[in-house]
């Protein structure tokens, strides 16, 4: 009798094991592993269906004032570039996985890409959320690059342009953009973009294209922040725009620059060999190298602006030659050189910006050919990027973000601080194309009400 009860006993215990077993694996944590190599898809339902309603969130923010069929096709678009990671048409259908034929999908969408009119209105719409993010601190980054399209022969204006990945003269348009880094993390947010050609009718210069765009960014922010230009800026015309404006600007300077020190009028490097550096900067490159730099700052003048009183920055540490800034930041503080060279130095997001671009959505492999259209798809794909440059900026705060970021296969960012990548995009847009990838249909759903199937009950006439 006692052999029975214990051998009762232990089987009792043992069907208890193994009900809180399941218990925890089923319903507590869905996550784990019931077979090896076999894992529950309830996470990525989840964080799927949060993905879209927080793509169709945004997307109804920038839409505002437009047509319902403009809204439709501003959200399709957003979906299907994220879930397919491409600025294919092609691409972008497949990801929608319509109930129809894809090529009427390419078409429908190639053709309201063509006839949209608003892309300035859902672009303002965007600036509104962008004003939210900006302080008196923040740093506007102004650079150019290009779309370099070599065997295209039926693309509209099309022009020459000098490829900034090979250093060759190819075909291509100019693209000139201007960010903004978010106060917090220093993420990038696009604020103004275009795209232009020296064969349009109406085009006159690069600098004139410049001096628009800077004027669009006064008009929108007003002189609140500070503008970090290369040395390809170095021009007296937008010396003149700032200091005319009273606008705040750091400005790397070429060796043939002539500036005014101790009222004389002396070539730049001359200038900055009479320094050899008063304040020490640790700085780590991209590649995680860590460098020792030198900084001194000078009180000079333009020979001519005599009475706009300027600072010269001189950098030693990233070459042979000095690094040269030039700036009309003023401040009694000693760790005025510093932060001067620290606000340049964030130029390097902008570049990392349109490595992204290039990179993660194929933007030079587009395959539509107006230019309008060209334009539109361009827009749409900043504003989209201005989204994961949102919930970049959240990390470590928003639980989707983190669940996203963890949803990334890739080892995003080879540049660390404190354990934590810097530029985080990479990382979210891949973490969204992998939770995406496993939906098995687009977010048509979640635009339009769901509808349902014609009945087939025979019905007679007059009898409900």
């Amino acid at each position: 009798m006692k052999n029975s009860q214990k051998t009762n006993e232990k089987r009792q215990k043992s069907s208890e094991i193994s009900n809180n077993l399941w218990y925890n694996r089923i319903v507590k944590n869905p996550i784990i592993p019931m077979k090896r190599g076999c894992f529950t898809m309830i996470n990525y339902t989840t964080l799927a269906y949060q993905l879209k309603r927080e793509i169709l969130k945004y997307s109804k923010k920038i839409c505002k004032g437009l047509t319902r069929p403009e809204f439709k096709f501003i959200t399709n678009m957003f979906y299907g570039i994220l879930e397919s990671n491409s600025c294919h048409l092609s691409k972008i259908s497949r990801a929608l996985g319509e109930n129809i034929t894809l090529k009427k999908t390419i078409e429908r969408l190639s053709r309201n890409l063509s006839e949209l009119d608003d892309a300035e209105r859902m672009f303002s719409n965007y600036i509104e959320i962008v004003q939210k993010e900006t302080n008196d601190r923040t740093i506007f980054v102004i650079d150019e690059s290009d779309v370099s399209k070599p065997y295209s022969v039926a693309l509209e204006a099309i022009s020459k342009v000098r490829d900034g990945s090979t250093g060759e003269i190819t075909k291509g348009y100019h693209l000139l953009e201007m960010t903004a880094l978010l106060p917090k993390h220093k993420m990038p947010m696009p604020v103004y973009e275009k795209e232009y050609t020296s064969a349009e009718d109406n085009f006159e210069s690069q600098p004139t294209e410049v001096l628009e765009g800077l004027k669009v960014l006064t008009k929108t922010f007003g002189k609140k922040g500070i503008r970090a230009l290369d040395r390809g800026y170095d021009n007296l015309e937008y010396y003149k725009y700032f200091i005319t404006n009273s606008e705040k600007f750091v400005i790397r300077a070429k060796q043939n620059r002539n500036i005014v020190y101790r009222g004389e009028t002396l070539n730049i490097l001359d200038v900055a060999k009479k320094y050899k550096g008063k304040y020490s900067l640790p700085f780590t490159d991209k590649k995680g190298k860590k460098l020792e730099c030198k900084v001194s700052i000078i009180p000079v003048a333009l020979p001519k602006y005599p009475n706009a009183q300027l600072n010269l920055v001189v950098v030693y540490g990233f070459g042979a030659i000095p690094m040269m800034l030039l700036s009309n930041l003023n401040s009694e503080d000693n760790r005025l050189a510093l932060a001067i060279t620290k606000v340049y130095l964030m130029r390097w997001r902008i570049e990392e910006y349109y490595r992204f671009v290039k990179q993660q959505f194929e933007f030079e492999n587009f395959r539509v050919r107006s230019l309008k259209s060209i334009r539109n798809l361009n827009t749409i794909l900043t504003i989209l990027v201005g989204l994961i440059g949102i919930m970049s900026e959240k990390q470590g705060e928003s639980k989707l973000v983190m669940e996203v970021i963890a949803a990334s296969k890739r080892i995003y960012g080879t540049k660390k601080k404190n354990g934590k990548s810097i530029f985080l995009y990479y990382a979210v847009a891949d973490g969204i194309f992998n939770i995406l990838q496993k939906c098995k249909d687009g977010i048509r759903s979640y635009i339009e009400p769901l509808k349902m199937p014609r009945s087939t009950q025979l019905c007679f006439a007059g009898i409900s």
